[in-house]
């Protein structure tokens, strides 16, 4: 955070936070981080909420010559325990409740009107870091969360090919829907936005209406977030068109449907860029905002310049258009590896440099991309691998359903069933004849048909908006114990 808080400390005043108490200038902004920086030296954890104090503790870490680590309210004492170990903070800022639920010791400084910051005593050494200088939590295959460690240029990085694809200019104003706590969300919010320097419209609490109404006041350019949010504000919208002045809203981090999201961005009176990213390697493909619906909505953009995505078999060779293979990525904006025990653990690269993304991907002619699902993301019936992404977007095109998610359910016999887990959008229940019956109609093959159906009023999230793919099972499986449902014919 040093480059970007010594420009905004010497620009002019400007507007620069608009959130749920207030405007903020950016002078305000510096001055309260001046009074901070005394603090903010060594590794500085923040709870990152959507509001002006994140965007204060950012620019009091650099101008402490910090490095920032952020973490999401809602975490619980053992996820926080285990980031803690991990992180080996030097200073942490929290609202005070917080502070207990997390049972963090020490003196409690007030700062921030009326958070606190905790500090201790050690020696605050931040070369521990590699060079990085911003950690962000993200979700981990094992159940613990990881801290990715990004230099600053990464950030920079993604950042300014972020503005370029969308055709930002310096003053616009960019909305953050999502929470700040995730390394995207901070990435393409706090630290784009003082890029930009122009205001940084937030939200503490997720309202699709209050979403959009405020974007619309504010006159936002530009915003990022997941499907789930995407959908929901073009159902908010209800045709209105009331973001006709925002230039793209970049979607990505969750299943992805071009026959929702069209009716969504029609709704709403934008585009939509489907897109591809990991807090590993940030924001690393995106279409344009004048590329045609089959591109924008139907693929997952082109790797920014500088950045390179692959497909390779599964004994490692290059595979060409159409086929095929597990994604691997190259770039400016690629990590330095995972925060284990207070210091950089390197990431596990190929010997040319390739972070394995975990993701099955195709590479197109044109040279765009499209993610075809998770490696991980199948339902193993009866010995035989069923891609959960294909049904997705197979069953995303019924004329009723709103959103799809297809987990498994344990059997006895065949080890794994497969379940549909349905928002639908009129709000009432839907039935198995129905949709397999659309999917015999539309090609998909009878052996990958749900065998239950679920209609729930919303699908499970995580702390930042995304998916919940376990709490789906979670949720699958307590309706499936509680009912065998309707199964269709055995296949």
């Amino acid at each position: 955070m040093r480059d970007v808080a010594w420009v905004v400390a010497g620009r002019p005043d400007y507007l620069a936070v608009v959130d749920d108490s207030g405007e903020y200038s950016v002078r305000r902004l510096v001055e309260e981080a001046e009074r901070l920086a005394g603090l903010t030296t060594g590794t500085v954890l923040v709870q990152a909420d959507n509001s002006w104090r994140t965007v204060v503790a950012a620019l009091a870490a650099g101008l402490g010559d910090g490095v920032l680590a952020v973490v999401n309210q809602h975490t619980t004492r053992a996820e926080f325990a285990a980031a803690y170990e991990d992180l080996q903070p030097d200073v942490m800022i929290a609202a005070p409740s917080t502070a207990d639920d997390w049972a963090v010791a020490g003196e409690r400084i007030p700062v921030l009107d009326g958070w606190v910051a905790m500090s201790g005593d050690g020696p605050r050494d931040t070369s521990r870091w590699d060079g990085g200088r911003f950690v962000g939590l993200t979700s981990g295959s094992t159940g613990r969360a990881k801290g990715v460690v990004q230099t600053e240029e990464a950030l920079r990085y993604a950042c300014q090919r972020t503005i370029e694809v969308n055709g930002l200019a310096p003053g616009d104003p960019v909305a953050a829907i999502v929470p700040l706590s995730s390394t995207a969300a901070f990435c393409f919010g706090v630290y784009l936005s003082l890029m930009l320097g122009g205001p940084l419209v937030l939200m503490d609490r997720w309202d699709p209406a209050r979403a959009v109404a405020r974007m619309a006041e504010t006159d936002v350019r530009w915003t990022m977030c997941v499907p789930t949010m995407a959908l929901q504000m073009g159902a908010a919208a209800a045709g209105s068109r009331a973001l006709t002045g925002v230039r793209s809203i970049t979607v990505g981090g969750g299943p992805m449907d071009r026959a929702a999201l069209a009716r969504a961005e029609q709704s709403l009176g934008t585009k939509i860029l489907r897109v591809f990213g990991m807090s590993e390697c940030l924001g690393h493909t995106s279409p344009s905002p004048d590329d045609p619906e089959e591109i924008r909505l139907g693929r997952d953009g082109r790797p920014f310049t500088g950045t390179h995505l692959r497909a390779v078999s599964g004994s490692g060779a290059a595979l060409g258009p159409g086929e095929t293979g597990h994604a691997q990525v190259r770039g400016p904006s690629l990590f330095l590896g995972y925060a284990r025990d207070g210091k950089v653990e390197p990431a596990a690269l190929t010997a040319d440099g390739f972070f394995p993304t975990g993701d099955l991907l195709v590479t197109h002619d044109d040279g765009t991309v499209t993610i075809m699902g998770r490696e991980k993301d199948v339902i193993i019936r009866g010995g035989r691998n069923i891609d959960i992404t294909e049904i997705e977007r197979a069953v995303a095109g019924h004329p009723r359903v709103e959103q799809a998610c297809v987990v498994p359910v344990p059997d006895e016999v065949l080890g794994e069933r497969v379940a549909l887990l349905a928002v639908t959008r009129d709000g009432a229940a839907l039935d198995l004849a129905s949709v397999t019956g659309f999917l015999g109609e539309h090609g998909l093959s009878k052996t990958k048909w749900p065998e239950y159906v679920f209609t729930v009023d919303d699908l499970p999230q995580t702390k930042v908006g995304k998916l919940d793919r376990k709490g789906a099972r979670e949720v699958a499986r307590q309706r499936h114990a509680v009912t065998a449902g309707e199964t269709a014919v055995p296949h």
